[in-house]
């Protein structure tokens, strides 16, 4: 028997009730799961802004007015000073101060800086980060301590 019709009367090839209602659900289900997803998705990209770092350096300073720290250089002279960020911005490398020379020096492959990060020589391509410094002074106006903030 070709071309017999179900008991029910229905055409084959059109669907239930059933089936459209597994249909209408099955994309409710996506969406609900995407609207869900999604903001778990950009949360994950964000990142907490990290708290700054201070690092107090007792005054007075050496004569040299050069403060080498684990990750910093701090120079100062009269009422004024300023840091400079001791990772050399080529390969990561410590650097380190040449004072007789008068700038800072990567060991690693020789790029040179100015004590105001600006780089001079070297395979280097960029200058060093400063850091902020505020002085903090006495009743009578003497610095006793310089603050930097990493």
């Amino acid at each position: 028997m070709t071309g017999a019709t179900p008991p029910n009367g229905a055409d084959p090839k059109t669907p239930d009730r059933r089936q459209l209602l597994l249909g209408w659900g099955r994309w409710a289900a996506a969406l609900a799961a995407t609207l869900f997803v999604y903001p778990l998705l950009r949360f994950t990209g964000f990142q907490v802004p990290r708290k700054p770092r201070l690092v107090e350096v007792p005054a007075p300073l050496p004569l040299s007015g050069v403060h080498t720290g684990p990750d910093f250089l701090l120079f100062a002279a009269g009422d004024s000073a300023r840091a400079v960020s001791r990772t050399c911005t080529h390969l990561g490398c410590r650097l380190n101060y040449q004072e007789d020379k008068g700038y800072i020096e990567c060991p690693c492959h020789q790029s040179r800086f100015t004590p105001e990060g600006q780089r001079f020589a070297g395979p280097a391509e960029r200058n060093l980060p400063t850091h902020q410094v505020t002085l903090k002074k006495d009743a009578e106006g003497r610095t006793t301590a310089y603050v930097v903030q990493l």
